[in-house]
């Protein structure tokens, strides 16, 4: 790849990654809004629950979708399309007479999680595609950021904007940022259309439906396994990794809805005061760290890995723990910066992880995951709401991060003891690689006489590098 088409994919992926902070900021808006509204609307505190509910229903089933879905459309058309439904969706809602108000409210929260899902799946998975070999921690890097950003901005103009310009203004808002994200995407090289071809036919259809096909024990036939399954067994410790995905974002919902809750005794006649101090020195860790990592990536060309996932899951968890221990606010702020840093580091080193999967495989893996945290999620909210009603907002969290702590121990030390059996694993190749060349050295001949004779095969193993030991897949 020539420096003019680097530097050409970079620029239009920074710009992507604008629309994508863009519609971030829409997304955070629309979860304080929509949420406001719903109970406007409908008198009901359940309602608000049941809104929530449907929206990660349907980011659950999109995520088990999204494979097929990539079979057969074109990433570029699967996010464009993605942010134009939840615009469409939006404007329904802006549009709809009042009688079906309440109708429209779970359209929209039912196309806003499907979308969304859909959305980050495509980009993720893409992002290899996008940017080239060896840029995948600077890519994520810079849209974690983005969306860090957004985040904090969303949430702490919600109220004025829905205070100051009332509900319609913010649902258009919201669909202004989904179209301009559409905008953004136009611009990538790649194409719109359906992205199945007569020469693929077959390929998509077995991608589409999800599965591969292989020989039965007995030899009598052929089974089809899911492709999810294959994607979780071609890397080392990659299952147990996505597990550790959805426990982390049932320890995410404990602290999300635990910290209204909490804050609310720090302070009951200023609530929010602490909400919107934690998550804005969250953010700032969160940018910071994908600071450090781009410049560690630039200098030594390696990715943290999963690893760094593990150990970064732990140092999370452990910091939202501290964050309801009732610590002086100075040190609740290093707490809150430690969270993002942290949170920035896992998410991060979890998506190049997965993105060092081959291109069918990767789509697969990144749809199961969607998956498995929108469950992880959602049950999490549940459970979550139900506990804090008769635990305290320490016990709940720690709890929830306290069991992301103990799977996240597990995974490091399997992680350390694949590293441990291929660097065994290795010595032992080098010693036999030298054993071979002192033979050679000592009969006249023999050298030339095994290049003849076995011409290739010195090339194709380990000592020659082509080993991975699994764990860090993304170190390059």
């Amino acid at each position: 790849m020539t420096s003019g088409t680097a530097a050409l994919q970079e620029r239009r992926y920074r710009i992507l990654v604008t629309g994508y902070a863009i519609s971030s900021y829409g997304t955070f808006l629309n979860v304080v809004a929509l949420s406001l509204y719903v109970y406007a609307v409908t008198d009901r505190a359940l309602a608000v629950g049941v809104f929530m509910a449907v929206r990660l229903a349907a980011g659950f089933v999109a995520g088990l979708a999204a494979a097929a879905v990539l079979a057969r459309w074109s990433a570029k058309g699967v996010m464009f399309w993605a942010n134009v439904a939840q615009a469409a969706a939006l404007l329904l809602l802006v549009l709809a007479p009042d009688g079906l108000r309440t109708g429209a409210l779970f359209a929209v929260s039912a196309v806003v999680g499907a979308s969304g899902t859909l959305f980050m799946v495509t980009l993720r998975s893409s992002i290899p595609d996008m940017v080239g070999e060896g840029r995948h921690t600077w890519a994520n890097s810079l849209m974690v950021s983005g969306r860090s950003m957004a985040m904090v901005a969303g949430f702490a103009s919600s109220g004025v904007v829905v205070s100051l310009l009332g509900y319609t203004a913010a649902f258009l808002v919201d669909m202004a940022t989904f179209l301009v994200c559409a905008l953004t995407v136009l611009l990538l090289p790649m194409p719109m259309g359906p992205a199945r071809s007569d020469d693929g036919k077959d390929k998509d259809d077995k991608d589409s439906k999800g599965g591969q096909e292989e020989e039965s024990a007995d030899g009598s036939g052929r089974r089809r396994v899911p492709a999810a399954l294959v994607a979780l067994g071609a890397v080392p410790v990659l299952g147990l990794m996505v597990a550790l995905r959805g426990i982390d974002a049932l320890g995410s919902s404990s602290h999300n809805a635990a910290l209204p809750v909490y804050s609310t005794e720090l302070d009951a006649d200023n609530p929010a005061v602490f909400v919107s101090v934690f998550w804005c020195v969250w953010a700032l860790g969160n940018v910071l760290v994908q600071q450090v990592l781009q410049r560690y990536t630039k200098r030594t060309g390696r990715s943290v890995g999963a690893l760094g996932f593990g150990l970064g899951t732990i140092a999370m968890s452990g910091t939202f723990i501290l964050a309801f221990a009732g610590l002086p606010w100075a040190a609740t702020v290093l707490v809150a910066l430690l969270a993002g840093a942290a949170d920035g580091l896992t998410e991060v080193s979890y998506t190049s992880h997965l993105q060092t999967l081959p291109s069918p495989l990767r789509t697969h893996a990144f749809g199961l995951s969607a998956t498995v945290e929108n469950l992880g999620f959602g049950v999490g909210m549940i459970v979550v709401a139900a506990a804090l009603d008769v635990f305290t907002p320490l016990s709940v969290v720690g709890v929830a991060h306290g069991a992301a702590i103990v799977l996240a121990l597990v995974y490091v030390a399997r992680v350390l003891r694949g590293r441990g059996a291929a660097q065994v694993q290795e010595a032992q190749e080098a010693q036999e690689a030298q054993e071979v060349q002192e033979v050679q050295e000592a009969v006249p001949g023999s050298e030339e006489r095994e290049g003849k004779n076995g011409e290739g095969e010195s090339g194709a193993g380990p000592a020659r590098g082509g080993h991975r030991d699994g764990a860090e897949v993304s170190g390059g």
